[in-house]
């Protein structure tokens, strides 16, 4: 049976006359990686103040771990880790300073913070870190911010566009790092990086015009989203002449790329035309439906 750890019902917000959320509906598996997925602007920022119960909904309730979300009164954050876009630190501190500090806020014994610490530096990259934090970089001080939210070892771990700014490695980091903790909690990360999505997510929501336009399981929206079509690149603009005129089912040419429609039988007919012919080409491929084209045929609507 399949738990919610985060409910959002009707959520609804606005500011002056700008209307951020029009009735949000959301659920969170617990145990999942959830990426919620929004143009910039879109309020995916909005929603999460609204969860962590620093913002008043106009409308709405919120759910943690099957306990309402009251505006002002941040017991349910006691389930909850947060990483801000920008994450702020003492920069005087190392990071073993940092997470003693937080550890002792949380009233956790020595032993308990020293143990936890040196799990999580290990876990983000960061055991061997001995200088200051005013000399991390960016995706240093992101590793740090997730070792820092799970050091309560929270229920569900928010994370606010933790790759947006990163460097392709340092993208990659953070997405391993989420990855490696979802044995031991659910985490719910808001982007508009479709591929960071794709790469990690179990399930994912589109958030378009302060609504939820789809939520699903990745797997099963991109199978629900497929297209018999497929693609062929031809290594010159004879050899694409050629397939196009031997074939009725060219729907789409780019220059030496041709779209044809049609499945598996389809996609084999022309390859052992090309075969048979001598047909020199690059490129030949099921198009995969992609969360980014789900995506633009949602907010195209």
């Amino acid at each position: 049976m399949t738990v919610d750890i985060l409910t959002i019902q009707n959520l609804k917000k606005s500011f002056g006359e700008k209307e951020v959320l029009r009735g949000l509906d959301l659920t969170v598996p617990q145990n999942s990686i959830f990426g919620f997925v929004g143009r910039n602007g879109a309020g995916k920022t909005t929603a999460m103040k609204s969860v962590l119960g620093l913002l008043r909904a106009d409308e709405g309730e919120i759910f943690v771990a099957g306990e309402k979300v009251v505006f002002g009164q941040t017991a349910t954050n006691r389930h909850v880790g947060y990483l801000p876009d920008v994450p702020e630190f003492y920069p005087f501190m190392t990071p073993r300073e940092y997470l003693r500090l937080c550890g002792e806020s949380l009233g956790m014994n020595r032993a308990a913070i020293r143990k936890k610490s040196d799990e999580l530096l290990s876990l983000v990259g960061l055991s061997d870190e001995t200088h200051r934090i005013r000399g991390f970089s960016r995706g240093m001080k992101q590793r740090l911010g997730i070792a820092q939210t799970l050091l309560a070892s929270p229920k569900l771990l928010i994370c606010d566009e933790p790759t947006s700014a990163l460097d392709p490695i340092g993208r990659k980091e953070i997405l391993d790092i989420l990855l490696s903790v979802r044995e031991q909690t659910t985490v719910l990360f808001s982007t508009h990086i479709l591929s960071d999505v794709e790469r990690i997510c179990t399930d994912v929501a589109l958030l378009n015009e302060g609504r939820i336009a789809l939520q699903g399981k990745v797997d099963c929206l991109k199978e629900a989203g497929r297209t018999e079509a497929f693609t062929v690149e031809a290594s010159g603009n004879e050899q694409a002449d050629a397939l196009a005129r031997a074939f009725s089912n060219v729907t789409e040419r780019r220059g030496e790329t041709l779209v044809f429609a049609g499945g598996e039988k389809e996609f084999l007919a022309v390859l052992r035309f090309i075969a048979e012919n001598g047909i020199s080409v690059r490129r030949a491929e099921r198009m995969e439906p992609s969360l980014e084209s789900l995506f633009l045929e949602v907010v195209a609507k």
